[in-house]
């Protein structure tokens, strides 16, 4: 079986429609801390010269992938909360399993696996330049707003979209921040600054572009128990790993490469935030803030392909 046709083989078919399932199953996030295991593992296997099969069939394929199980995951609480059933009263909840007791829970989830499965593959066939698999994430949640009849903002109660001051004040129909600790711009700049130096480094030291991202990813098990106050990092931290590939692919020396890699991680980290006060915070369902950062930083890297600075050789970058 190979990635690049995957398309064609009705194995992956099936296994994206369990993933999206098992998403729904599981809970969108709980799925995701899975992805993030399932990438260190994968890493791990390459370094020691076994290949790269667990993170590009397992941590981003068709079972584990986030276009796939988390997308599966969020929209299933989509529908779950339009259905009014006790699990799951509010269609933002992406930590909580739904079970299996409802079999059209479960369907949703692998309707949209299977969706999210043909999408990435069809952009990443025409080498469209961008992380696809983030953007999906995104585009996914939007539909799923769309199918499920919710709007796709919002209704905006402060002064503007980005106005979060009612939320601030607790005031009724405020919006819902998606991380209470992590949506003023100062401390978002912030952690954009650390992420994105934690990026490069791990990319410097092991060569890897995506482990950094599974280590990410596989320490949301702690927001997922509960921890307070707990970052969310893997669209700063990978966004800062992939300005490093970047900048060292173009020949630039260490310092560069670990600068490049601090304002990648930055800008991902204030696209996130965009999300947040754009998408997220007004609306009913989870549209995922580090999805969006994401795909916007692959964008990013893109243009730098484009005018120069970067080797095309790095990213998909619509045929350049």
């Amino acid at each position: 079986m190979v990635l690049e046709t995957a398309l064609g083989d009705p194995v992956f078919w099936m296994a994206a429609l369990a993933g999206g399932a098992f998403g729904a199953a599981i809970g969108a996030l709980p799925a995701f801390v899975f992805t993030g295991f399932m990438v260190i593992a994968g890493e791990a296997a390459a370094f020691a010269g076994a290949g790269d099969e667990i993170t590009g069939a397992i941590g981003f394929g068709p079972i584990f992938g986030p276009h796939i199980a988390f997308a599966g995951g969020a929209a299933a609480a989509a529908y779950a909360a339009k259905q009014g059933y006790p699990e799951l009263d509010d269609g933002k909840d992406i930590a909580s399993a739904l079970g299996t007791h409802r079999i059209d829970v479960l369907a949703v989830g692998a309707i949209f696996g299977i969706f999210g499965f043909a999408a990435t593959e069809l952009l990443n066939y025409v080498g469209f330049g961008t992380d696809n698999i983030a953007l999906i994430v995104f585009v996914s949640a939007l539909v799923h707003r769309v199918v499920f009849g919710y709007d796709i903002i919002g209704e905006v109660y402060g002064n503007n979209i980005f106005d979060m001051s009612p939320a601030e004040r607790d005031e009724e129909n405020a919006p819902g921040i998606w991380l209470p600790w992590q949506y003023k711009w100062s401390g978002v700049a912030s952690i954009g600054i650390i992420g994105g130096l934690i990026g490069g480094f791990v990319f410097l030291v092991t060569e890897s572009p995506v482990l950094v991202f599974g280590i990410s990813a596989a320490s949301l098990v702690f927001l997922n128990c509960g921890v307070d106050n707990f970052p969310v990092t893997h669209h700063i931290t990978l966004p800062g790993s992939v300005g490093a590939f970047g900048a060292l692919s173009a020949g630039m020396g260490e310092p560069i490469v670990m600068l490049f890699a601090l304002g990648f991680g930055v800008f991902g980290a204030l696209m996130g935030e965009v999300c947040n006060r754009v998408f997220y915070a007004h609306g009913k369902t989870h549209v995922d803030p580090p999805a969006f950062g994401i795909a916007a930083s692959g964008l990013l890297a893109t243009l730098l392909v484009a005018v120069g600075v970067f080797d095309a050789s790095i990213w998909p970058t619509f045929g350049l």
